[in-house]
């Protein structure tokens, strides 16, 4: 029978900043791919179709337990592993990449899946476990294996931005389930020690991004062209923007990849700094109500999940635009409901459908 509990614990809150944020999104979505050849209409119908289908799964996923997935997240996790070998071996390549698996006309990234199975991984073994004051190195080395195979595996791709996303987004899991300070210490310390042979092991034109970072006006037209030209966007924006469609840096095409990893720079030129503003706090009220949704879990697997999503989509946010204003690297991670891309947009949905159960289900404890 079903519970009338779940329809009066439904997180109103939660729901319509997301269909706020997707909305702001779709639009500012339509302008930035309204000048790309012969793809504008499809561009913006395809990200209609994915939030279509996004939110489609994010009502069954809340409609569900959410610790029915608890003994399925091995299993998720694997699969995601065994789609991270499928793509180096039957991968699409695009950009010196590869990263896509295609089934037919549509093409997925699996490392996008595998950050919610990660999520989902940990919370099942921080759950399952003994520990009860604080984790010790031992403790951590079987979830540090966990993370460090499928980050290997996306390094190999090659795809630095995913990588260091899943690490950082295990790092937080970590650090809210109470590792002890030697053992943080030493993992920081380790962390520096291996930075040089990391450093060896990128790519050329990764590190050639990292250089730029700090020194964009060395390769004006190469390297530094990118961060340049959204700076460009973002300063040109001033307080109120430019208005909508007005932007000269989309709408002539000298900002590259401006429906994608420089999303934000199209909303920064045509609102400016009040439209930006807004966002940021509607963003800033999705991860704190996330954060409230984790503290009032009364079960552990759900406050760590929560953690876990939370973190992912705060890590996706800073970096994203910490690349569009030139105070990171460029590593082309996506702005959650804003870049176009169906997997990004579907993995997100899902994570906002455990939210909302977890949310939801706070009553049954």
């Amino acid at each position: 029978m079903f519970d009338r509990r779940l329809i009066l614990n439904f997180d109103w809150v939660y729901f319509f900043l997301i269909v706020i944020l997707a909305s702001i999104g779709l639009t500012n979505l339509y302008s930035a791919s309204f000048t790309i050849e012969s793809a504008s209409k499809a561009i913006y119908i395809k990200q209609m179709q994915w939030l279509s289908l996004g939110a489609f799964l994010m009502t069954i996923i809340f409609m569900v337990d959410y610790r029915k997935f608890e003994q399925y997240a091995y299993f998720l996790y694997a699969f995601g592993i065994l789609l991270l070998i499928l793509v180096l071996i039957f991968g699409k390549s695009a950009g010196g990449s590869q990263r896509w698996l295609a089934f037919g006309s549509i093409r997925v990234q699996p490392s996008e899946p595998m950050k919610l199975a990660i999520i989902l991984a940990l919370a099942k073994y921080f759950h399952n476990d003994s520990v009860v004051d604080s984790y010790g190195l031992r403790d951590l080395i079987v979830p540090i294996l966990m993370v460090g195979l499928p980050v290997l595996l996306i390094l190999k791709e090659p795809d630095l931005g995913s990588a260091l996303l899943l690490v950082i987004i295990a790092a937080s899991i970590m650090l809210f389930v109470k590792i002890s300070l030697k053992s943080f210490l030493a993992i920081v310390i380790s962390g520096l020690i291996t930075t040089p042979f990391a450093w060896m092991a990128l790519h050329s034109y990764q590190r050639q991004r990292i250089l730029t970072l700090f020194s964009p006006g060395s390769d004006p037209s190469g390297a530094g062209y990118h961060i340049n030209q959204s700076k460009i966007a973002v300063g040109s924006g001033a307080f109120f923007g430019k208005g909508f469609m007005q932007g000269t840096q989309s709408q002539l095409r000298f900002l590259p990849e401006h429906h994608t990893d420089f999303i934000f720079s199209v909303l920064a030129e045509e609102w400016g700094f009040f439209g930006c503003f807004i966002i940021l706090l509607l963003f800033l009220s999705l991860l704190l109500w996330g954060i409230k949704i984790s503290s009032h879990s009364k079960e552990k697997f759900g406050a760590i999940v929560a953690v876990g999503i939370t973190a992912m989509l705060f890590w996706q946010i800073v970096i994203n635009i910490g690349m569009v204003i030139g105070v990171m690297p460029v590593v082309g991670i996506t702005l959650p409901l804003f870049s176009y891309g169906g997997s990004s947009l579907l993995i997100t949905f899902l994570a906002f459908g455990f939210m909302l159960s977890i949310s939801m289900r706070k009553f049954l404890f």
